[in-house]
């Protein structure tokens, strides 16, 4: 006759576990999910257990690739950004060689507007930081704000002078062309289609039309004509 078993003695389901692959396949599975979460529900909804769900792996896995929830949301933004800077600088040209400054902003309109249609949830991570945006995911970004901004001022202090015409203050008008360019850009992210790209460069080219005129036609182009 047989033994009664008791619940301690019957076998335990197994866990399901997530299989084991490289570390580096890992981590960037782990950033995926904590993207897709920050996307669809905010910074708010955002946790080790939640990350944890969406991947499909135990709470552990996560830990065991990131120390905690501020390493992995870093290193998430880190990796967006470089994404998103680093195709920014490849489609825009140096504007060191643009003797046209004015074209060159209208043309960097062109460009970011095709980026934000092409990733827009990278670019959602960056601008659209609600109340609810870790403090240190929102030092981060305003950090990096204020890295861009210095470039743009660097731009406009190497951009050709006119005679006869005081030169823009580089910092404020930097300030105000990031600052334009992030509202247009948050715009374009909530409401598609509310200023497309050729409306917002022509208003760009009459405003700074003042400070940088067009170029002038060089001596002799229209002779012969």
């Amino acid at each position: 006759m047989s033994t009664p078993t008791s619940p301690s003695d019957r076998p335990h389901k197994r866990r399901p576990y997530a299989p084991r692959v490289p570390m580096a396949e890992r981590r960037e599975q782990l950033l995926d999910a904590a993207l897709a979460l920050i996307v669809s529900d905010g910074y708010g909804r955002v946790s080790i257990d939640a990350i944890a769900k969406r991947a499909h792996v135990a709470r552990s896995v996560v830990y065991g690739a990131f120390s905690d929830l501020d390493a992995l949301l870093l290193t998430l933004l880190d990796r967006q950004q470089e994404r998103a800077f680093t195709r920014l600088l490849a489609a825009v040209p140096d504007p060191r060689r643009a003797g046209d400054p004015v074209g060159f902003v209208c043309e960097a309109v062109h460009r970011m507007a095709a980026m934000l249609r092409e990733d827009p949830d990278t670019w959602r991570l960056i601008l659209l930081t609600p109340a609810t945006t870790p403090p240190v995911v929102h030092a981060r970004i305003e950090a990096d704000r204020e890295r861009f901004r210095q470039g743009v001022a660097s731009w406009l202090e190497s951009a050709p002078a006119v005679a006869q015409r005081p030169a823009p203050d580089p910092e404020v008008l930097a300030h105000a062309l990031v600052a334009s360019a992030e509202h247009f850009a948050r715009l374009a992210l909530t409401s598609p289609g509310a200023v497309d790209a050729t409306r917002l460069s022509e208003q760009l080219r009459l405003l700074l039309g003042g400070i940088w005129p067009a170029p002038a036609t060089p001596p002799g182009a229209l002779e012969g004509s």
